[in-house]
């Protein structure tokens, strides 16, 4: 493959980086309903993200992210996780890394040289396009069956499944990530309207917005 151009996205230390719900704190819906939260809700703010593309059935490039992130590469609708870095399957030869903010400039380095030159693969830094929301709490599997139409239910979503679906007339990826842990990936031209439809969504379980 050809060589590609790495460079640093994230702005210099210093200046000023704003995540796309950095405004969240103008919505005021949060609160209403019942005092004791069923749902806290949290923008997981300037993650790294970065788009991972490759042929799974090459041993070549399986063994190439194993030695970069010590992650195998995960099988359809399943994410793999170590420490703050995971890896989700988006489609058969692609996958979604998501790594500790900073991060994403040494992660697509260490992965380029584990890969080398001769492989046909792709890895794109998408950092500024997407968020991460994460909701935990009793009443957040409710909250989802108010949301989607996917079926939630334990037997056929349980922790480690990641599926990309409907969600309150837009789209997102939905993560099972801990027993009340579940994380949504949104675009961040619909953050905002995902952000306002989850405070209004939570209300009557009780909704804490943490920082």
């Amino acid at each position: 493959m050809t060589k590609a151009n790495v460079y640093q996205q994230r702005p210099e230390a210093g200046v000023h980086a704003e995540s796309p719900l950095h405004h969240a704190e103008l919505y005021k819906l949060a609160g209403r309903g019942n005092p004791q939260s069923g749902i806290v809700l949290r923008e997981k703010k300037l993650l790294g993200h970065l788009t991972l593309r490759g042929d799974a059935k090459d041993p070549a490039f399986a063994g190439g992210v194993h030695k970069a992130l010590g992650l195998e590469l995960p099988v359809a609708l399943t994410l793999a996780a170590k420490g703050d870095i995971s890896l989700q399957w988006m489609a058969p030869d692609e996958w979604l890394l998501i790594v500790p903010s900073g991060e994403e400039l040494a992660v697509e380095q260490k992965l380029r040289k584990a890969l080398g030159e001769e492989l046909h693969y792709s890895v794109v830094n998408i950092s500024g396009g997407q968020t991460v929301l994460e909701l935990s709490g009793p009443k957040v599997r409710e909250l989802l069956m108010k949301s989607t139409s996917y079926d939630v239910h334990p037997s056929n979503f349980p922790v480690g499944k990641a599926v990309g679906t409907v969600f309150a007339k837009a789209t997102c990826v939905i993560r099972h990530t801990g027993e009340d842990t579940w994380e949504l990936i949104v675009r961040r031209s619909f953050s905002d309207y995902f952000w306002l439809w989850l405070q209004d969504a939570s209300a009557e379980y009780g909704l804490k917005v943490a920082a």
